[in-house]
């Protein structure tokens, strides 16, 4: 222990550590000394080993890393590669996107345009209907104004109905009415034995040949009152001519005709109810119901009364 006390001093100090001063020159220290060169000498083989293993494994970890680097390379470039396509792809979607858009705002913008129009169009049409609402409505009234104006003008008229179509009575209409007269109510005859007429004509004023019922006879009277009177006693009785049948009945314009016909059926059902029914000048229904008279201008105001009736 003094030894190895005074050796370790010595290397502190620098000198030169030898066997011989290792020792002292003992024997026991020499085969201490031989036993620890000995485990040194097998300490450096076993280094050496792990040196050449750790050398190995170097070379394989450098021989792996190259190979990982390379695949992470080709890993790299074809991400990259793909990267660029979906840049690409993204890029045209984008234009398609954008083209799109504007197709799109174009069609709104036509579709906007459109619904402008329509929304013109459909006030125009409002408009228009107004218009026209209004214009039949004033057609409605001069219509009827005329209708009335035409049926004052022929107040005084009497239509004669199944008079023969002959020359001999065709020639002489005016006598052939004084007779009639005579024949049917002697009473309305004026003094003189005679009835004051304007005119007296056929009509229509050309005879068809296909037809094979006479002409109407139109007589204007001058009279209102005389010829009032004349067509009341043509409501109580039936008219005839040298014994053959005739009608005499108001010469009304060609409306209120249609009208009357459009009431007939009204009037007959009406009657066979014992409603009393009567057509007033110049197409106006009144009927007694309820112990009322009740008086209907159109027959859509009469269809709503019988339905709630």
């Amino acid at each position: 222990m003094a030894h190895m006390a005074q050796n370790q001093a010595s290397r502190k100090k620098g000198k030169k550590v030898t066997i011989e001063n290792f020792y002292g020159g003992s024997t026991q220290g020499k085969e201490e000394n031989e036993e620890e060169i000995q485990k040194n000498s097998e300490h450096a083989s076993q280094n050496g080993n792990y040196q050449q293993a750790l050398e190995d494994l170097k070379l394989e970890l450098i021989q792996k890393m190259e190979t990982w680097k390379e695949k992470w390379e080709k890993e790299i470039s074809c991400l990259t590669d793909k990267n660029a396509q979906l840049e690409k792809e993204l890029e045209a979607s984008n234009r398609r996107a954008d083209k799109a858009e504007k197709q799109n705002q174009s069609l709104m913008t036509r579709i906007k345009h459109l619904e402008e129009s329509e929304m013109i169009k459909q006030q125009e049409s409002i408009k228009q209907t107004q218009i026209i609402n209004e214009l039949e409505e004033n057609i409605k009234y001069l219509t009827e104004k005329v209708t009335d104006l035409e049926n004052r003008g022929r107040r005084e008229n009497l239509r004669i109905i199944g008079l023969p179509e002959k020359p001999e009575v065709n020639n002489k209409l005016d006598i052939i009415l004084q007779e009639i007269i005579k024949e049917n109510c002697p009473h309305v005859l004026e003094q003189g034995g005679k009835i004051e007429i304007e005119r007296i004509h056929r009509t229509p004023s050309i005879l068809n040949p296909q037809k094979t019922t006479p002409r109407n006879v139109i007589a204007k009277f001058k009279s209102f009152q005389v010829k009032e009177k004349i067509l009341q006693e043509a409501k109580k009785k039936s008219f005839r001519y040298k014994g053959a049948p005739i009608r005499i009945t108001h010469d009304l314009a060609a409306n209120t005709l249609r009208d009357l016909k459009a009431w007939n059926t009204i009037f007959r059902k009406a009657r066979e109810l014992g409603l009393q029914p009567r057509i007033n000048y110049p197409a106006k229904l009144t009927i007694y119901f309820q112990g009322k008279v009740w008086a209907f201008n159109k027959i859509e105001d009469f269809q709503a009364f019988a339905k709630k009736r």
